[in-house]
Parts: structure tokens; C-alpha cells; sequence
């Protein structure tokens, strides 16, 4: 063979999570991002009438739900996901 080429190296793919953490991380994720997909804010969340502070419901709970995202993003990035 070559010099150097031995034997072939495999490699796991950098999509599976290798950690713990990391499907922690990616369940939690997947799970959030789920509840602002169409389905759930159409059926679940998509209610006028309850205001919190003036405010739709719908735009308090996507709010909650994105920065429920964002902190998942930041746990995994200080965890070294």
C-alpha cells in the first residue's frame, strides 16, 4: 500500500452526538423546536383572547419557546458539546 495508508481510519460522523451531554442537548433541542413548529402553535398555542400584559399568548409562549432554544445552545456551548 502507501506510505502512511496502512489501514483505513473510520471516522463517526460529526451529526451523532458522542456525549451525554450532547444528546441531552439534542433532545432537548429537537423537543423545543418542535413546539414552534405549525402544528403545535396552531392547534395549542394560537390563542387571542389570554393577554399577558397586553401581550397575545402565542408571542409570550414563542418568546418563552426561543429563548428556551437559545438557552440550550449556551448549556451545550459551556458544557463543550
Amino acid at each position: 500500500m502507501f506510505a502512511g495508508m496502512d489501514e483505513p481510519t473510520y471516522r463517526r460522523s460529526h451529526f451523532l452526538p458522542r456525549t451525554r451531554d450532547g444528546k441531552i442537548a439534542i433532545g432537548a433541542f429537537l423537543a423545543l423546536f418542535l413546539l414552534a413548529m405549525p402544528p403545535v402553535t396552531h392547534a395549542v398555542l394560537n390563542r387571542i383572547e389570554p393577554t399577558v400584559l397586553g401581550v397575545p399568548f402565542l408571542y409570550v409562549a414563542l418568546l418563552a419557546i426561543y429563548c428556551s432554544l437559545i438557552g440550550v445552545l449556551v448549556w451545550a456551548l459551556r458544557r463543550g458539546v
